[in-house]
């Protein structure tokens, strides 16, 4: 079993508040070939790009966004990904 969290931390945001760190999940969309990223338990956090440093900076922007009109409001909290293989 692999697990891995990687987190996203937003420059304005830092400044504003103490420093926080988010994890987020970056996928290929297979229609499009864009990758699509998305913060887990953070309604609204989500994005695309075509690099994954785009996404990354495309989610720091969403959730500097959310603070600034006070809709940061988590509903869960991520734990981890894990890799399975099924027989």
């Amino acid at each position: 079993m692999q697990t891995s969290t990687h987190g996203v931390t937003g420059s304005l945001l830092g400044s504003i508040l103490p420093s926080m760190n988010f994890s987020a999940i970056i996928e290929r969309d297979i229609e499009t070939g864009l990758l699509v990223g998305s913060v887990p338990g953070i309604p609204g956090a989500h994005t695309q790009g075509e690099t994954i440093e785009e996404v990354r900076a495309n989610l720091a922007e969403v959730i500097e966004l959310l603070q600034s009109q006070g809709a940061l409001e988590p509903e869960s909290e991520f734990i981890a990904t894990t890799s399975l293989m099924v027989a």
